[in-house]
């Protein structure tokens, strides 16, 4: 609490009147009362005034180390609390920091452990593509060696084509025909009858076609009457057990042409001309065989039969 330079100074009165009360010594006992009375009222004035001046003095020194010291108190106060408000900030930080510090860690780490993993694939992939490089050299020569073949198996199948169909007479002349030697020409047809005699050389519905396609050629698809005459007279030697695979069989609870057609209605009702004895329901595994002037009958696919391959006539 502070207090008022007057009640300081009416204090320090107090204090010199207490001091200033009379003290008497044996000498001044012993003096005569003029003396004394004399001595007093000359000193008086001056040592009163010298306390006056040094409480004076005291008192305002007291007063203005109150307001240096409540300056000080609260500037000290204001720094603290400054100086709290700042260690909390830096701790706050400092704490940030060390989060922030161990996030980078832990993603410098991931991004060393992606780099690791990413640099094993990379190697892995330049190792894979060695050899896909090295395979793709190969292929190509593969590709070349495959296309000189090709270009020398295309010379040879236009010399066999030649031969073939253009053959030599005894005077070294090329006579050329529709159809190749041991081929049949009928119409705009061509027709190579497999009729084997011994069974050995019987074969079923698939090994049969694969023997037509290995010489261009395919089963006989029947579309029109003068196509089943044909059929029919090439299917000769037969029986009613031994006949000739043509293209046609069961799929998918119908009878199917080798090109994808259906059977259509008018085979199905010109019995005499087509089955023997009768249209058979289309069930799976089953396969048609011609039988010379009896018709078409329906057999297992894997059955060893005769065939008949079909291609188209060369214009000549």
């Amino acid at each position: 609490m502070k207090r008022k330079p007057q009640d300081v100074i009416e204090e320090i009165e107090e204090e010199y009147n207490y001091v200033e009360s009379p003290a008497w010594t044996e000498d001044e006992v012993a003096a005569p009362p003029d003396q004394r009375s004399l001595f007093f009222s000359r000193s008086s004035p001056l040592i009163a005034v010298c306390w006056l001046i040094l409480l004076v003095i005291m008192g305002l020194r007291i007063y203005f180390t109150s307001e240096s010291n409540a300056k000080l108190t609260a500037e000290t106060q204001q720094l603290e609390t400054r100086m709290q408000h700042l260690n909390s900030t830096l701790l706050a930080a400092h704490e940030n920091m060390a989060r922030y510090c161990n996030d980078l860690t832990v993603q410098f780490d991931l991004l060393t452990h992606n780099y690791t993993a990413l640099e094993s694939k990379r190697k892995d992939l330049t190792a894979v593509n060695q050899q896909l490089e090295t395979q793709r050299n190969n292929l190509t020569e593969q590709i070349q060696d495959l296309e000189t073949n090709w270009n020398k198996l295309n010379v040879s199948r236009a010399q066999w084509s030649i031969d073939a169909y253009c053959p030599k007479d005894k005077d070294n002349v090329r006579q050329c025909q529709a159809c190749q030697e041991g081929w049949r020409v009928n119409q705009s047809s061509c027709y190579v009858v497999h009729d084997a005699q011994d069974a050995s050389g019987h074969k079923t519905w698939e090994e049969a076609r694969e023997v037509c396609r290995r010489e261009s050629s395919d089963f006989v698809i029947v579309h029109d009457q003068e196509e089943q005459y044909a059929l029919n007279y090439y299917s000769w030697f037969s029986t009613s057990v031994i006949g000739y695979w043509i293209g046609l069989r069961a799929e998918g609870g119908r009878w199917k042409w080798i090109d994808g057609s259906d059977l259509t209605e008018s085979h199905w009702t010109q019995r005499s001309l087509y089955w023997a004895p009768y249209p058979p329901r289309p069930y799976p595994g089953q396969c048609v065989m011609s039988v010379q002037n009896m018709g078409w009958r329906s057999v297992g696919c894997n059955e060893r039969k005769r065939w008949i391959c079909k291609k188209e006539a060369l214009s000549v």
